[in-house]
């Protein structure tokens, strides 16, 4: 079995029902990365009990800055009303031989050997 490696460091915010995970974490290779989760609690009518909805990101550091002019860009649309100039061009995203390393999977191919379930909730 593969060791994982903790975190490097950890930020929770709660936010009502939902809760943010801001996780660094390192490659095997050294390269640090972000992990954004969110997970929310919602109740279930018919078993009449909570469960744990949970999602997650992985953001590399190739794609901080985009990511980050994306994020503005979305929040200066909801305060201004005005749509921004885009961060890429519609025709800049491509599908490749080396989407698979940049997390796109098609339906069949083989998935990574994490899931949202290792992520650690504290509540």
């Amino acid at each position: 079995m593969e060791h994982r490696k903790e975190e490097l460091y950890s930020q929770a915010i709660p936010a009502g029902k939902r809760r943010y995970f801001f996780d660094v974490k390192e490659t095997r290779g050294g390269d640090k990365f972000i992990t954004i989760a969110e997970s929310r609690r919602i109740f279930d009518n018919n078993t009449g009990e909570f469960y744990i909805d949970k999602n997650k990101i992985f953001l590399y550091k190739e794609d901080f800055e985009k990511f980050k002019k994306g994020l503005a860009n979305a929040i200066s649309f909801i305060e201004t009303g005005i749509e921004p100039e885009p961060v890429v061009a519609e025709n800049d995203f491509h599908n490749s031989d080396d989407d698979r390393d940049n997390g796109f999977f098609d339906k069949d191919e083989e998935k990574p050997s994490y899931t949202i379930d290792d992520i650690d909730f504290k509540y």
